[in-house]
Formats: C-alpha cells, sequence, structure tokens
C-alpha cells in the first residue's frame, strides 16, 4: 500500500488570493506550471513534497495547515458523519463528500464541529475524548517517530531474548537509577503508578496484572526518554475542551509502551505467522488481548503495513467509550447509543461475527467483529465489550474468521441505534445492552 496522497487545493487557493496573487505569479513562485497549479487548486494532483518544500521556502507557511481537514478525520471522518441515519434520505455518497471537504473546508469543519457537539457529554465524565480521538485519527493512529525510538530501545535491551518485566526493570535501575515498589491499593487509590523521585522509585499498584505492570513501566519509560518527541507531537494538534492535551499525551505514552512491548517489525512478523490471533500474540509479547488488538490498528508503516484493524470499546449502554480507527475507515462506530447487536455478549473469549450495517453508502458496510469482555476502568462496576473489526473483504487470512461465514447475506444486520432504527421487527430492538438477548 502506499502513503496517501495530499489534497490541499483549498488550502492553497486561500494562501495565493490572501497574498494576492495570480495563478501565473504563484506558479512561478512555486517553480510549476499555471496549469498545474490549477489542477492542485481543483484537488485533481496532489500536493507534492517538493511543492510543500517551495512553499515552506518562499512564504514562511506551516505545512501543517495543509492537512488542516485532518482535524475532523479527513474524507473518512465526514464520511462517518454524513452517514448517520438522520441524513440517509439525501443520498449522499463519497464523491460528494469529497467534492464538499475540497470545495468548502471551513464549511465543512463547521459543520463536522457542530454535529460533534452534540456528542460531547461522555458517560465517564471525559468530555474531551472526541478531540482526542480525533487527533489520533488525524495521524490514522501511526506515530512514525514514537515506533522507530521504541524498536531502538527494544533492541538495545535485547527484549527478543530476555524476560519483557525483568528487562525494563533493570533498565530503570540502569540508566534512570530507579528501583520499583509494589504498594497496597489503599495507599495508591486511584492511580496504577507514581514516580516517587525523592525516594528514586517507580511505585505500582500491587493490583496490577504481570502484563499491565510491564505496560505501566514501559509508559514511564516514555516519561522520563521520550517527553519531548511527544509534547512535540501534541504541539501539532488543536484542542479546545482543557485536559485535552494532556489526555493526548498520555495515550502517546501509553502508545510508545505498546510499540516497545510489541516492537513494529517483531511484532508484524508474529502477526502474519499467526494470522493476527490475538490470544497468540498476547502470550508471545507478555502482555494481554486487549493490548494486542489495540497495537493491531498501528501497522502502517511504509513497505511494512498489517491488515487496517480497528478498535471501539462499548459499554453496557451501547456508548462508544474508545475508539482506534486506524487505517480503515470503520463508519459503524460513533458516538451514540449503537445498536445493541454490535455490543454482543460479554464474554471471556474472542469471538467473531460478520455484520453488515444497513446504511453503507458512504463506506464499507460488510464488517468482521470479534468481541471480548474488557476490564472495567478503575473501579467502576462494569465489565465494557472491546470490539477488534476489519473489513470482511480483508478477514480471509484473519485468525478469529476460521469458521465464520463471509458472505453478506449471513451476516448479522445491525442499524443505527434503536432510537433511528426503521427496523420495526429486529429482535434486539428493545434491549439496553449487550447482554439482553442473543445476537444470532
Amino acid at each position: 500500500m502506499s502513503e496517501p496522497s495530499l489534497y490541499a487545493g483549498a488550502a492553497l487557493r486561500r494562501l495565493r488570493r490572501r497574498e494576492g496573487l495570480t495563478q501565473a505569479s504563484m506558479a512561478e513562485r512555486l517553480s510549476i506550471s499555471p496549469s498545474y497549479l490549477n489542477l492542485i487548486e481543483r484537488n485533481q494532483r496532489p500536493v507534492t513534497a517538493r511543492v510543500v518544500v517551495q512553499l515552506v521556502d518562499q512564504f514562511d507557511y506551516d505545512p501543517r495547515s495543509l492537512q488542516e481537514n485532518s482535524a475532523i478525520g479527513g474524507i473518512d471522518g465526514l464520511v462517518r458523519r454524513l452517514g448517520d441515519e438522520r441524513f440517509a434520505d439525501l443520498g449522499i455518497d463519497r464523491a460528494e463528500v469529497t467534492e464538499f471537504l475540497a470545495a468548502a473546508p471551513q464549511a465543512a469543519a463547521a459543520f463536522a464541529r457542530l454535529f460533534d457537539e452534540q456528542g460531547t457529554a461522555s458517560p465517564h465524565g471525559r468530555p474531551f475524548e472526541e478531540e482526542v480521538w480525533r487527533a489520533i485519527e488525524r495521524w490514522r493512529n501511526h506515530f512514525a517517530d514514537l515506533d522507530e525510538a521504541a524498536e531502538t530501545l527494544a533492541d538495545e535491551m535485547r527484549l527478543t531474548r530476555a524476560d519483557i518485566g525483568a528487562a525494563l526493570t533493570d533498565h530503570l535501575r540502569e540508566r534512570h537509577d530507579l528501583a520499583l515498589r509494589f504498594l497496597p491499593r489503599a495507599v495508591l487509590p486511584e492511580a496504577n503508578r507514581r514516580l516517587d523521585l525523592h525516594a528514586r522509585q517507580v511505585q505500582l499498584s500491587e493490583m496490577l496484572s504481570p502484563a499491565a505492570r510491564n505496560l505501566e513501566i514501559a509508559k514511564q519509560v516514555a516519561e522520563l526518554e521520550h517527553r519531548d518527541m511527544i509534547a512535540d507531537i501534541a504541539d501539532g494538534a488543536s484542542f479546545e475542551h482543557p485536559g485535552a492535551r494532556g489526555a493526548f499525551q498520555a495515550y502517546l505514552r501509553s502508545y510508545f509502551a505498546r510499540a516497545l512491548i510489541m516492537p513494529y517489525g517483531r511484532f508484524l512478523r508474529a502477526c502474519e505467522a499467526t494470522g493476527y490471533e490475538p490470544h497468540v500474540l498476547a502470550r508471545r509479547f507478555a502482555t494481554d488481548a486487549g493490548e494486542v488488538a489495540r497495537r493491531l490498528t498501528t501497522l502502517q508503516r511504509v513497505g511494512q503495513r498489517g491488515l487496517p484493524f480497528f478498535v471501539g470499546r462499548i459499554d453496557g449502554s451501547v456508548q462508544l467509550v474508545e475508539r482506534l480507527l486506524g487505517a480503515s475507515d470503520a463508519s459503524l462506530l460513533d458516538r451514540r447509543p449503537g445498536c445493541p447487536r454490535l455490543g454482543f455478549h460479554w464474554q471471556p473469549e474472542w469471538r467473531a461475527n460478520a455484520v453488515m450495517l444497513e446504511s453503507g453508502a458512504l463506506g464499507s458496510a460488510h464488517w468482521l467483529i470479534a468481541h471480548i469482555a474488557a476490564p472495567p476502568f478503575a473501579d467502576e462496576p462494569r465489565t465494557d465489550v472491546l470490539i477488534l473489526g476489519i473489513e470482511a473483504r480483508l478477514a480471509e487470512s484473519f485468525a478469529l474468521a476460521r469458521g465464520v461465514s463471509l458472505r453478506p447475506e449471513d451476516a448479522i444486520p445491525i442499524g443505527p441505534g434503536c432510537r433511528t432504527c426503521r427496523r420495526m421487527e429486529c429482535p434486539a430492538r428493545s434491549l439496553r445492552g449487550p447482554t439482553q438477548g442473543p445476537v444470532d
């Protein structure tokens, strides 16, 4: 797969008008022909690296402004919003969405902002989650610099031949003069980890599993050794809600931790050898299946791409509380209460089903969804469902697809949620949680 092309005609057109230039005069400064600039402005040609360099040199232009539509998730983000059931009667297709974003990016951003504000209230009291998700989606959940730094460190620590927990502990002691100490739950009631520089300790909750301990130690390594890199990435995002930037940085530390425990090259080779089987990968990399699922959404290195998975986490009221789309379009995930059939059952082992989204005109409608019970947040008395999904047409090499029919006619039909769904005959229509009633 090649890198996605950058189409930014509207941004260049606004820059040209702001500078008071004709297409011919701007083309001369960019060292391209007027006809080529015309094609770029009409989004019939992408912006090349050479043109970006000229923009920076000639206009002192911030190249991040070329990707302004990424703040709303680009084409896929706008497609997901316009795929809402409330717009179903308008017959909007993906081509129209592309034209809208290309011709009027600011108007598209305004629409996206109004749409998102309807769903910013969070059942967990974190109204900035949507902003953080959009920041992650701007990068398609692949942060190449963090991946490379983590892989380099994993090689230095020889994680391929050593116990991961012991290697991480030794690294903290040898490089940072820090020891580990496990504290009772009463001492760390609301945190998993604390850095005590006075005592030269990384203090961990005794309630953590071995896999969770490894992840917390790796997060501490990220904070100690790559704080500036993480801050630089966060500086490239725009946030309105207080706390969003800090939450994004916390996510980036988690990203680095997963990349350190599951180094890119070795992890991808293991994925291909095992059919991306989460439990096998979790055992091989001393982590848990949920963290493996999240790592699967990041495999987009140029020349070394994995399958385009997405991850969602759904609570008992069928609210989406986590979303990692990766390179998928995953238009079936949004902020509203979703289809009870998407939540499936709480269960301790992965189980896969094929689903068919009724309104799929703006993106893929046919998906393979694997689902498993996910641990609760902190001490909340509830269990969520973690879903790992991929387009059905790409699922043949996915181990969890074995024995599941990938024919569209055999898929479980799902809708936009009971409040707006028109399928009155659906057996799950009146359900309010994923545990009430069968899905097949």
